[in-house]
């Protein structure tokens, strides 16, 4: 009779924490597959993030604090952008028997710029950052007292060094973090025939 209560008892409680493992799981997978439907509509994804940075800089306006929160959040979107305008493959660090570099002349094959972190990536993580800077702001406990304008000069200052850099290294390797499709030839060069053009 114990040993059949005790393994009810065991039955009982694992019940509870499998279910909720499963409640995780299904709504995982429905977040994920929400995120995979909104990839296409770049526009909308991008409008829905001003809207939520508009929100945040209201709510700080409006107390008038929680300037640490936002000089970190700051310093993370200065790390997102450096990745998104960095090549996935460095060429300062790239060895070049690897195989093929960025193109540096006009007769080299168009190659599109391939980023460190991908655009959906980088909409994800700054519109998630947000979100959490927005939460934070309802904590008094990360509402440090501070000379703002410090912080904000600190970080303009960190900003156009970073941008210069960044700027620098783009003119030495000669890429552009932008690509606008495929090549398009002028008159004077032979253009690519339909079946050339479906080859991979």
């Amino acid at each position: 009779m114990d040993i059949n209560s005790a393994g009810a008892g065991d039955a009982s409680s694992s019940t509870p924490s499998s279910a909720l493992t499963q409640l995780t799981a299904s709504a995982s997978r429905s977040f994920q597959h929400f995120l995979d439907k909104t990839t296409p509509y770049l526009l909308c994804r991008w409008i829905a993030f001003f809207f939520i940075a508009v929100l945040y800089v209201v709510r700080v306006y409006l107390v008038e604090g929680f300037y640490v929160v936002s000089y970190a959040l700051g310093i993370y979107i200065l790390n997102l952008l450096i990745g998104f305008l960095s090549p996935q493959v460095d060429p300062e660090l790239q060895d070049l028997s690897d195989g093929p570099t960025l193109p540096t002349r006009e007769t080299d094959e168009f190659r599109p710029f391939v980023r460190r972190l991908p655009e959906f990536k980088f909409w994800y993580s700054i519109t998630k950052a947000f979100c959490i800077a927005f939460v934070l702001t309802f904590f008094s406990a990360f509402d440090v007292p501070v000379f703002w304008p410090i912080l904000l000069f600190y970080w303009v200052v960190l900003f156009t060094l970073t941008m210069r850099r960044q700027i620098r290294h783009m003119l030495k390797y000669k890429y552009l973090p932008f690509s606008f499709g495929k090549q398009r030839y002028d008159g004077k060069k032979e253009a690519p025939s339909e079946s050339e053009d479906l080859l991979p």
